[in-house]
């Protein structure tokens, strides 16, 4: 199993998330910083999947996981 996590700060706060990926299966949760729960998207919002991608993408540049993940993430886009 891989974990990836990211954050992004707005207006209203830092927003966290984490994915991962198992079996072949992507699954993303999110929460605001403070909050005690994580929610799960499911399925993954299209902005949500665009932002994974970049992370993923970005650690894949920095040889930090394979290709293949980048290429899950494609698909589940519909860039074939």
């Amino acid at each position: 199993m891989q974990k990836h996590q990211w954050r992004e700060e707005d207006e209203e706060g830092i927003m966290m998330y984490r994915a991962t990926y198992h079996a072949g299966e992507w699954k993303l949760y999110s929460q605001m910083k403070g909050d005690e729960e994580w929610d799960h998207h499911d399925p993954i919002p299209v902005e949500l999947l665009e932002k994974l991608r970049e992370v993923i993408w970005n650690k894949y540049q920095r040889g930090r996981c394979p290709h293949k993940l980048v290429t899950k993430i494609d698909k589940m886009l519909g860039k074939d």
